[in-house]
């Protein structure tokens, strides 16, 4: 049986703190005047939906033994992580003020060690999911009933250690795992296309045993669907969403020189009045 539709009250709701998020990705990294900005803003809507909607989690009890899990292996993103746990309450907004500076909480790439809510330290691209199948294979043997979700980035997918795990997941039967893919279709320097190029994308993850969702990453009901749908025992799900890199600011949409680039004063200015009218289409 699909779920539910969710509520037009939850749903505005979503939507206000999505926007809230992303004023807080772009004061956070005009502040630290580092970071990476396009892929923090195409990933808003996916970590809304699951740290607002999806995910069993308790911000009083960051290490709760019975939580759900996200493994961030696109860390670069690590702003739109910072922003929306801060936005969920594990820490201040004000320490946001602290990012990628030296005796923070809060670095360039998220640590497990130091930061509540962060389930996973990541940064070095391609390992993460490799991790979340370690967590998700350990709750089954452990007899948890905790989810496990992994975040990566589609220029990510081109190492070889993804795919090592991809087709492992499906031979242990993760059902209790779902892979998200922000698919921006852009990468440090270039597009995706134009540097590894995949025949079919979804068909590999398909052929090699995983349920296949896709979906407008942008669109908060159809990832809520795509989270919450029922599960197909012994089959790990990954959610291809289709993105736009840097959304929601007009000048950094879909734009690669925004992977990682200091934001200005002026330019902070702009985006955040952009967001002000309903940001850009």
């Amino acid at each position: 049986m699909p779920p539910e539709a969710t509520p037009a009250a939850e749903l505005a709701a979503l939507r206000y703190e999505a926007t809230a998020i992303r004023r807080l990705i772009l004061k956070t990294l005009n502040k630290s005047q580092a970071g990476h900005p396009g892929g923090s803003l195409s990933a808003v809507e996916i970590l809304t939906a699951l740290y607002f909607r999806v995910m069993r989690i308790d911000p009083d009890q960051p290490n709760w033994p019975e939580r759900d899990r996200l493994v961030l292996s696109k860390g670069h993103a690590a702003p739109v992580y910072y922003a929306t746990l801060a936005r969920r309450g594990y820490f201040p907004e004000a320490e946001l003020s602290t990012h990628d500076t030296l005796n923070s909480r809060l670095q360039g790439h998220p640590d497990m060690r130091k930061t509540p809510g962060v389930d996973m330290s990541s940064g070095s691209l391609g390992q993460g999911l490799s991790v979340a199948i370690g967590i998700a294979l350990g709750a089954k043997m452990a007899r948890h009933n905790y989810r496990v979700f992994c975040l990566l980035g589609d220029g990510e997918c081109q190492e070889g250690q993804v795919w090592e795990a991809a087709m492992s997941a499906p031979a242990f039967g993760l059902d209790n795992l779902t892979a998200i893919v922000d698919w921006n279709r852009l990468q440090l320097m270039a597009k995706i296309a134009d540097v590894m190029p995949t025949l079919s994308f979804a068909g590999l993850w398909r052929e090699m045993g995983w349920e296949v969702v896709e979906v407008d990453g942008h669109d908060l009901e159809a990832l809520i669907c795509a989270f919450e749908a029922p599960r197909t025992p012994g089959k790990p799900r990954v959610v291809l969403a289709h993105t736009v890199k840097g959304k929601g600011v007009s000048f950094m949409q879909d734009r690669v020189e925004w992977h990682a680039k200091p934001i200005s004063k002026e330019e902070l200015e702009r985006a955040l009045g952009e967001l002000a009218s309903g940001g850009a289409q």
